[in-house]
């Protein structure tokens, strides 16, 4: 479909700068499976949404920061507030605090979207119930520049029972407070990507410790322990 888009002239259309960062990010090597947990570079993600649907609300902000060595970078949190058609709802506010004077005034999607892309340089993206970030970037990616991120995702919903089998813990919150993690801003987007991230750590060094040594060997367990969760 994206073809036909492009023959008829619908979708996007970007400037000549936002082209050229589109296809410099999508000239960059694909991060292979045998890159070692010890040196692998990855960056969780945490989205503020205008609402709990994945395939409806909009996508408001985006939070990152990246992990690399097995050590969270402090310095290199990334956050980024798409500019909204109109602001959400009031209750959906007083959850993750993106006042409407920001959310009109915040980036054009497309900008937004780039500007997160050239940061993450297609390393593996984790995030805690990943899934709803990665469709809701994923859909404002495709509308704003008619393509979504080619990249791994890792879900460490997933990951931190796969790696601590005898912890029955649920949820981030349950899962940070276990290993001492402090979130001083929770629901806003860096914050809880910035919580995540140590909570990433923690669980690469310890699938190292058991064994676990490659980005391949963290997508099998996590394939593993979504299908343990579906039985």
């Amino acid at each position: 479909m994206r073809w036909m888009r492009r023959l008829f002239g619908f979708g996007p259309h970007l400037d000549l700068e936002q082209s050229l960062a589109l296809a410099a990010y999508q000239a960059r090597p694909v991060i292979p499976a045998a890159t070692p947990l010890a040196t692998l570079r990855c960056v969780v993600v945490d989205v503020e949404t205008s609402g709990l649907n994945p395939f409806s609300d909009r996508l408001i902000a985006i939070g990152a920061v990246t992990v690399e060595d097995c050590t969270v970078r402090l310095g290199s949190g990334f956050e980024v507030v798409l500019c909204q058609p109109q602001a959400s709802a009031r209750a959906n506010i007083l959850i993750h605090g993106i006042d409407g004077t920001t959310q009109l005034g915040g980036l054009a999607p497309a900008t937004a979207l780039i500007r997160f892309l050239d940061y993450a340089e297609r390393a593996p993206l984790v995030g805690f119930h990943a899934d709803f970030d990665r469709v809701m970037i994923d859909r404002a990616a495709s509308e704003a520049l008619g393509q979504t991120p080619s990249t791994v995702w890792l879900d460490l919903a997933f990951l931190a029972p796969a790696v601590f089998p005898g912890l029955t813990l649920q949820g981030l919150d349950a899962w940070t407070q276990r290993f001492g993690i402090e979130n001083q801003a929770r629901h806003t987007a860096l914050s809880d990507a910035l919580a995540t991230a140590q909570l990433l750590q923690v669980v690469l060094a310890q699938a190292i410790a058991t064994g676990i040594t490659t980005l391949g060997d963290l997508q099998r367990i996590e394939s593993d322990q979504r299908w343990l969760n579906r039985r």
